[in-house]
């Protein structure tokens, strides 16, 4: 018996008995088949099938699937962080923004002189404030690289300097939980305000082109689809791997009994620091893939209600189970699209009712159905 076995407790040792069930052939088919279904026959739907027939899917359902793909890609990211290391955090929503704001920035200095002011550089909305030069956080925006490389720093790096601080300050918990909170709440009024050079309360919009290629295109639309799926299933793959390797058996026993894996040599602080800005990498370049597909970003992403939508996400489809993030939040946003145009009023009181019947009658989620129904 190694080191890390003897250690850790017997949950930690192997993953429980429902994350066993996630990875048979069977349920890999099944994954890859959904997967074939978003990137061959979803495209054939919307590019081949003409308009008039019932069979063809609008310009919407594509853009709406592409952002329920990004949401779960975060919400997998999240379940990372919480569901296998039990760090909580009510901030995922800002490393979702930055990366859509870094992508947003090249995709305001691609509209060029096609915009309402017509300017080579600035953005229409500089000019509208009467801005005479880009800052200087803005030098080198229209170059794709530059930002596609941005869109992973800048939350890692933000997420590093926070999680350096909090973790070896040993603030968790709750604790921990309010301080992510508010962090994102400061990120957004910080951007709200016209003077930081990010668009204020209106954001980026107007999105012309990417790369050359025009985001109105259906095959633009297409290509942004097929990348935001291929996104969550390597992320799916890649966190599978980290779980079920020993670095992810010492994950669970951070969260099982930290304090434990502590006092028997290890340094929890570098297990979680790692996992943690893993974690908001992943959300950046989430971001960066909303972006394009919705046509706007602007502060209200970084709302501390959203951040509190993904938590709920994880939690609804079953945290620590990798595969329930996604269904959570396929669930969360399909019903969210669908309830605030039809019943606006009653979005927030089904978003509530959803995680108070998940918390008292759904302690793993809608994905524990299917393994109670298995013989779990």
């Amino acid at each position: 018996m190694n080191t890390a076995t003897a250690i850790l407790p017997p949950s930690a040792v192997a993953p429980p008995a429902p994350a066993r069930q996630l990875y048979p052939r069977k349920v890999w088919a099944v994954i890859l088949a959904v997967y074939g279904g978003l990137v061959i026959a979803l495209p054939a739907l919307h590019l081949l099938v003409p308009a008039s027939s019932p069979l063809h899917l609008s310009d919407y359902t594509v853009t709406l699937t592409g952002k329920i793909l990004c949401y779960a890609t975060v919400a997998l990211a999240m379940d990372l962080v919480w569901g296998y290391t039990g760090i909580l955090s009510l901030g995922h929503g800002l490393f979702f923004a930055l990366g859509g704001y870094a992508m947003g920035m090249y995709l305001m200095r691609a509209i060029g002189r096609d915009g309402v002011y017509g300017d080579p550089v600035l953005p229409d909305f500089m000019v509208f404030l009467d801005w005479k030069q880009l800052p200087w956080y803005w030098l080198g925006s229209n170059h794709f690289l530059q930002q596609a490389l941005l869109v992973v720093l800048v939350p890692a790096l933000l997420a590093f300097v926070f999680g350096w601080f909090a973790f070896r300050s040993r603030i968790r918990g709750v604790y921990f939980s309010i301080i992510t909170q508010a962090l994102t709440y400061a990120a957004m009024l910080l951007f709200f305000r016209n003077q930081t050079g990010f668009g204020g309360n209106n954001g980026f919009t107007d999105f012309k082109r990417i790369l050359g290629f025009p985001l109105a295109s259906p095959h633009t639309r297409i290509v942004l689809l097929v990348l935001s799926a291929t996104l969550l299933l390597s992320v799916l793959v890649l966190c599978r791997a980290l779980v079920l390797s020993k670095l992810g058996r010492v994950l669970t026993a951070i969260r099982d009994a930290e304090d434990r894996v502590r006092f028997c040599g290890y340094d929890p602080v570098r297990f979680k620091l790692f996992v943690w800005t893993l974690s908001a990498a992943i959300c950046g370049i989430a971001g960066a893939l909303y972006v394009p597909q919705v046509g706007i970003i602007n502060p209200s992403e970084m709302s501390p209600a959203n951040s509190v939508e993904i938590a709920i996400a994880v939690a609804l489809g079953g945290r620590g189970t990798l595969l329930g993030p996604i269904l959570g939040a396929a669930l969360l946003h399909g019903a969210k699209s669908v309830l605030t145009v039809a019943f606006p009023e009653l979005w927030l009181f089904a978003l509530g009712l959803s995680f108070i019947v998940v918390t008292r009658w759904l302690p793993r989620g809608v994905l524990g159905l299917f393994w109670r129904e298995g013989g779990s």
